[in-house]
């Protein structure tokens, strides 16, 4: 969404705005394309279950052709910020769909799909790692950690219980996570760059279905994450507890040469 009265066109849906696409920029204009419509989700210009306008809209809004639609498309569909539902058109994803390829916080996920992310916080303390988690962390025994307990929401429902364990040294406090913490050690130079996840099938006991809003017995996601910073140091460990049904967890495959 954009404020430029000149190359601003609206389309039929309310307050819908979008900018012509310039052939100018480095950046190709399928990916304009799917920048803008992120940003109309992430401003709530889109909201979930919402209908995208059709081609022929878009189309002549972004001044390009309906196969350079088609393939921005086809692109967010492949990421899960968009449905297609043939003969209806496409449609913002209400269900998320969490790309187990891509390396992004819990803020970036939701605002990706105009959801408002917050939390809810259990408990933060300081400490020293445990066993498991010098093992996981490749910690030395008495090294300083923080851990972070809290529930996660998403337009005030709650999507999943995060139990992070970070290296004390990759932060200047505990107070310094506020909203996300991948932007607080983005801010100390330690955001993970990569990471080991695995993901497993479980049964919600009743403290975890109460946080959940979900009922003792329901089905849930565990995925536990290692992540390592630019200099390939195990930084955090984490296990975050999700419903079953707001989740599906996806994976692009391909064959090794």
């Amino acid at each position: 969404m954009v404020n430029d009265k000149e190359t601003a066109i609206p389309v039929k849906k309310p307050g819908l705005v979008f900018s012509k696409a310039d052939s100018k920029r480095h950046q190709p204009l399928y990916r304009q394309v799917q920048e803008a419509i992120r940003e109309a989700i992430a401003d709530r210009g889109l909201r979930p279950d919402d209908a995208l306008p059709p081609e022929r809209e878009l189309s002549s809004a972004f001044g390009v052709s309906r196969i350079t639609i088609r393939k921005a498309i086809e692109g967010l569909v492949n990421e899960g910020v968009l449905d297609t539902h043939h003969g209806s058109g496409n449609f913002v994803r209400s269900k998320v769909e969490k790309n187990f390829a891509l390396l992004t916080s819990f803020s970036e996920e939701m605002g990706a799909r105009g959801m408002v992310p917050s939390s809810r916080w259990l408990n933060r303390t300081s400490g020293s790692v445990g066993p498991e988690e010098a093992l996981t962390l490749r910690a030395s025994p008495g090294t300083a950690v923080y851990r972070f307990s809290r529930v996660r929401l998403a337009d005030d429902t709650p999507m999943s219980i995060e139990y992070a364990t970070v290296l004390a040294s990759c932060l200047p406090s505990l107070e310094a996570v506020e909203r996300s913490l991948y932007a607080a050690l983005n801010k100390t130079g330690n955001r993970p760059v990569r990471a080991l996840q695995r993901l497993s099938a479980l049964i919600l006991n009743r403290e975890q279905a109460e946080l959940l809003g979900a009922a003792a017995g329901d089905a849930g996601l565990l995925v536990e994450r290692v992540g390592f910073n630019r200099s390939g140091i195990a930084i955090e460990y984490s296990q975050s507890f999700y419903r079953g049904d707001t989740y599906d967890f996806v994976a692009e495959l391909s064959i090794s040469e």
